[in-house]
């Protein structure tokens, strides 16, 4: 379809968000360890020969860029929240409600000013970097600055988060000075693709404000004034995520991807990107945007005119909820229509979302993920000459 070069760096014309199905041996070790049975020293040990054997398959499937698969987190968020200074992990009331699921009660709770350094994913990023190959990116996710401020936001957080920041802007300092330095020492470490998931996108993309951090119904109050709230803290949003984007090196690339929810195969919010297309598509300051584009859930291609010239989208058109592979000609067919708003050449194909947001993972196997990752190849390598 098409002849054109895409800069040697994330996104790729065939890519990953992220995270993979942890293999039984580690899942029996995480148990093994939560239940006193062996040390903390045996559970790494398991979890870096994991990372360790998925690294070598990344890179024998043919990805240009692989990830350590979030297997040493439990969560794709909540490990980054603990690893910060000032945040404790802690139980929560009730879990993160999905269509039909709700997740472990687990929750980030402040208990002081909050700082970046010496992060736990300094070390997770070198361990995978030590074993890619030279020529292989390793990339490291982690959740946006506007994520955290949803989980500190959260009903039964909000007490203990004024009592260490009073205001939302001092709040939003906090914040955002605690990923800076968090973000200087990954990059010092070697880091120059950096991904910040964001689902804070996906929960507003119905028009609908959050409260406490949780996404309010719209019916249960004035609908102008929960419009007006939902603008505000898209303004908000785009300021968190532009503070740690803007001023970084020239060589650190950064990426978001947004999602809408990915738990054990089912789904938090819908939604397309109409709502929220302006400011996140013209106004936040990433290279590149990996979008959820699997389902209805997500609408129509056109909110993306509003990307940025030069940007590059990735459509998730391939779902990482369940193992069945979509009709190819249907997936080729779809990048073709995405192609009337964003330019073919600025354009990649990847799942909609990681294999395993937490540690349960998706409803799909091993094997069926890997053949996601080669039939998104296989099209890539079809619609883009360079691919």
């Amino acid at each position: 379809m098409a002849d054109t070069k895409l800069k040697q760096q994330s996104p790729y014309r065939y890519d990953i968000v992220g995270s993979f199905l942890r293999p039984e041996a580690l899942k029996q070790a995480r148990e093994d360890f939560e239940q006193g049975n062996i040390s903390a020293e045996e559970l790494k040990e398991v979890e870096d020969q994991a990372i360790i054997d998925l690294i070598k398959k990344q890179e024998e499937v043919g990805l240009n860029a692989v990830t350590d698969g979030e297997f040493r987190r439990s969560w794709w968020h909540l490990d980054f929240f603990w690893g910060l200074n000032g945040v404790t992990k802690a139980a929560s009331d009730k879990g993160y409600q999905f269509k039909d699921k709700e997740t472990r009660a687990e929750t980030a709770r402040l208990t002081g000013k909050l700082g970046g350094k010496n992060h736990p994913f300094v070390e997770h990023f070198r361990f995978a970097k030590e074993h890619a190959k030279e020529d292989t990116e390793v990339k490291l996710t982690i959740p946006a600055p506007a994520q955290f401020w949803a989980e500190l936001a959260r009903p039964e957080n909000e007490a203990s988060t004024k009592e260490i920041y009073s205001t939302t802007e001092a709040l939003v300092d906090g914040i955002i000075s605690a990923y800076r330095e968090a973000i200087s020492e990954f990059y010092a470490a070697g880091v120059k693709t950096l991904q910040i998931d964001d689902c804070t996108w996906g929960m507003l993309a119905a028009g609908t404000p959050m409260t406490n951090g949780i996404p309010e119904k719209v019916a249960n109050k004035e609908h102008a004034r929960a419009e007006k709230e939902a603008e505000e803290q898209k303004r908000l949003f785009v300021t968190l995520n532009n503070a740690i984007i803007d001023n970084q090196p020239q060589d650190l690339v950064i990426n978001t991807h947004i999602c809408r929810g990915n738990y054990q195969s089912t789904w938090s919010s819908s939604g397309g990107y109409d709502n929220v297309s302006s400011p996140l598509f013209d106004q936040e300051n990433v290279n590149a945007y990996y979008l959820e584009y699997d389902s209805d859930r997500a609408g129509g291609f056109s909110p993306l005119a509003n990307v940025t010239a030069g940007k590059k989208v990735v459509l998730g058109l391939v779902t990482s909820k369940s193992g069945s592979l979509e009709n190819r000609e249907d997936i080729i067919a779809r990048i073709r229509e995405a192609s009337q708003f964003v330019p073919l050449e600025n354009l990649c194909l990847s799942p909609q979302c990681g294999f395993a947001s937490t540690e349960e993972g998706n409803i799909l196997t091993e094997e069926q993920q890997w053949n996601k990752i080669r039939f998104i190849k296989d099209i890539a390598q079809e619609v883009w000459k360079d691919a």
